[in-house]
């Protein structure tokens, strides 16, 4: 796992996953992560049950967890640039600086 010059995403698998708001406080990004987990954890068990319903509810949860983070949704940098977050890094701006780096970083 690599972060781009920006801090903006990390790279695994050569995608760009978008990280988490740098602008949480600590307590507030804890609660969100430890919701998160709890969301998860709640898909896992809506999958083994079958249960659609509780599944969805789950991935709700998730999703609103992804948001207050700011992995999901409105991006957190207020420069106007665009979101390329889930892309392959090779289809992005970030392209030649993932070739020049990926070799010293194995993901």
């Amino acid at each position: 796992m690599i972060d781009t010059p920006d801090g903006r995403y990390f790279v695994l698998k050569g995608r760009l996953w978008r990280r988490t708001n740098p602008a949480l406080d600590e307590p507030t990004r804890q609660r969100w992560v430890d919701a998160l987990m709890d969301a998860r954890r709640a898909v896992k068990a809506a999958k083994a049950s079958g249960d659609t319903q509780q599944l969805k509810q789950a991935r709700e949860q998730v999703q609103r967890a992804k948001v207050a983070l700011g992995e999901r949704g409105p991006v957190w940098w207020t420069d106007g640039s665009p979101d390329f977050n889930r892309y392959n890094v090779v289809n992005t701006p970030y392209a030649d600086w993932f070739d020049k780096h990926s070799d010293t970083n194995p993901q």
